[in-house]
């Protein structure tokens, strides 16, 4: 090799070294660039392609029943689809393709898939069935994120009580809505890593610990209260009713036993029934209580005048004239004893009782009986009802409202106020919720039983509890009531509707009766309600035999033996039963 060739070989070996340097060094200029100046944009911009930040919230506690033997709702896994559009790579197969599994219309999906966000639901909580299906696509930019679902095993059963929850697990409705904070699992954020065909394949941090919410022990018992709603049922359906209420409670605790509705809709498809029926109407709507509030105006009479069982009162032959008003009674008296009045279910001796007694001393003992006020029930909605001020009562509201006309009250004021005449005078805090556990079982809160006051004497509540056992004997309103073996203790009601316009309806009624069995031990109190009864719309006729079922089949099922020496006098099932 001449000196020229060496000199031009090394002349290019040394260009081509320069450029090479001159190429690393644009490169790692670039690179501290990036990773320096422009690191923190470009780590938020992966961020937002590869990670999905989630709040995650932990199983929701169970709900059971009285025994803690029987789940009433719980919670299941269940998978929700998601997308990530900027990841889809064949827009039109894929909605093809996820609305012939998820029966969506594929231009909605389409406006789902092409949505400027990195991030989107497709379908929550879709079947086990459909995520094999949309697993077995494998398409890009589909994502499988894990939840929960509210699952309740018995349907129906007791659904007004138990409410329900949305599609993010928060309560909408009943227990389910007021003890929310309880029931919910604790709020965990975290992160799902994506690879780049936007698969997940890891997270941040493993979650280990238990995040579940807390579970309940209801005072419901299953068994009466699938009582209570067959019964209902079948009293609705015979009386062609616009629907019917029945509440079961301990009157010695105010525990709630049962609380049966009817029509029924189901909490796992709440949306396919109408939101009316998702109510506990129970708790919250009022009603014009009729003549089941005589015994209260009897105990008034008792308790604060020095009246007796057989303190008399002139009942006018069956009308009564009050200024342009005339007070009736469905059938025509004399002289009534106050056993009588109320074991008759006359609207003119108890009109005559109030006018003895007067507005201000029937006020009071009405108010201290819980009508007029929330009972404070572990429910949401609850109504107070609605009584005026005793100051603004004529006399002619004076008398309607002692046979209970001019006040309304909701079912569970109505239980709760006859339970405390059956608990020797002591008006006890109605409740839904036993015990409180944490998701181990451990319990966290016990509710005690809480006593409210004491309404009227020990004595003055013995008294009524006999007369009120008079009402289903031979000749009273409730006799269709009467129990074989068991002394029974009830009245009668029957109100005409009250509408919109605050004028009574023709024809449209609300039949009742409200008792308690057996009479020297009272072990339940029992109401039942039948709304718009058609044909037949006395109390008596209507709501009593319901009352009689649900009461015999209860007490047999609670094994409480028949009275010994019962002064239930046995009747016929035709004879009686209006009022």
């Amino acid at each position: 090799m001449n000196p020229v060739e060496k000199k031009y070989i090394n002349y290019r070996s040394l260009s081509v070294a320069i450029i090479f340097m001159a190429m690393f060094a644009i490169i790692g200029a670039k690179a501290l660039y990036l990773q320096v100046y422009k690191g923190p944009w470009l780590s938020s911009m992966a961020a937002g392609q590869y990670e999905r930040s989630f709040t995650s919230s932990g199983k929701r506690g169970i709900i059971y029943d009285r025994k803690h033997d029987t789940e009433m709702a719980v919670s299941t896994k269940v998978t929700s689809i998601a997308a990530y559009p900027p990841r889809i790579k064949d827009l039109k197969s894929t909605a093809r393709a996820l609305s012939k599994v998820l029966k969506q219309d594929s231009q909605i999906l389409i406006q789902k898939l092409t949505a400027k966000k990195s991030f989107t639901w497709i379908k929550r909580q879709v079947t086990p069935k459909e995520t094999d299906e949309i697993k077995a696509l494998n398409l890009a930019g589909i994502g499988f994120i894990p939840e929960y679902n509210r699952f309740y095993p018995n349907k129906t059963l007791a659904a007004q009580i138990l409410g329900f929850t949305g599609i993010d697990g928060n309560g909408l409705e009943g227990i389910e809505y007021y003890y929310d904070s309880y029931l919910n699992g604790e709020n965990r954020d975290f992160t799902i890593l994506t690879d780049a065909l936007g698969q997940r394949f890891t997270s941040e941090r493993k979650r280990t610990q238990d995040y579940s919410g807390n579970n309940l022990i209801l005072t419901i018992d299953l068994s009466i209260q699938y009582i209570s709603e067959k019964t209902l049922k079948e009293t609705v359906e015979n009386y062609s009713a616009k629907s019917g209420i029945v509440i079961v409670m301990a009157p010695k605790t105010g525990e709630i036993l049962a609380v049966a509705h009817y029509p029924l809709f189901n909490p796992n498809s709440f949306q396919g029934f109408k939101k009316e029926l998702w109510r506990n109407r129970a708790i919250t709507d009022p009603f014009e209580p009729g003549s089941t509030m005589k015994i209260f105006s009897a105990a008034t009479a008792i308790e604060s005048s020095g009246s007796t069982a057989n303190s008399i009162f002139f009942c006018e032959n069956g009308a009564y004239k009050i200024g342009k008003n005339v007070v009736h009674d469905h059938s025509s008296h004399g002289w009534l004893s106050l056993q009588q009045i109320i074991k008759y279910s006359s609207n003119i001796g108890t009109v005559k009782v109030s006018e003895m007694i007067g507005p201000e001393r029937l006020y009071h003992t009405l108010r201290d009986f819980g009508f007029g006020a929330k009972t404070g029930i572990d429910c949401p909605g609850e109504t107070a009802g609605s009584m005026a001020p005793y100051k603004k009562w004529s006399r002619l509201d004076t008398g309607a409202i002692a046979f209970g006309h001019g006040v309304s009250v909701s079912p569970i004021q109505l239980v709760t106020a006859v339970s405390a005449l059956a608990n020797r005078g002591v008006l006890m805090k109605p409740h839904l919720v036993k015990v409180i556990t944490d998701p181990y079982g451990r319990t966290i809160h016990e509710f005690e039983i809480q006593k409210v006051r004491r309404v009227v004497s020990e004595e003055t509540a013995r008294i009524i509890v006999n007369i009120m056992r008079t009402v289903t004997t031979k000749g009273g309103t409730g006799t269709r009531a009467a129990l074989n073996g068991y002394s029974v203790c009830g009245k009668t009601g029957t109100a005409q509707k009250i509408n919109e316009e605050k004028t009574y309806e023709e024809g449209k009624y609300i039949a009742s009766f409200v008792g308690f069995t057996p009479a020297e031990n009272p072990e339940i109190t029992v109401l039942v309600v039948i709304n718009e009864p058609k044909k037949q719309y006395y109390g008596g006729i209507v709501a009593a035999p319901a009352f009689r079922k649900i009461a015999r089949e209860t007490l047999n099922y609670l094994n409480i033996p028949p009275e010994k020496s019962s002064r239930q006098l046995a009747v016929s099932k035709e004879k009686g039963g209006k009022g």
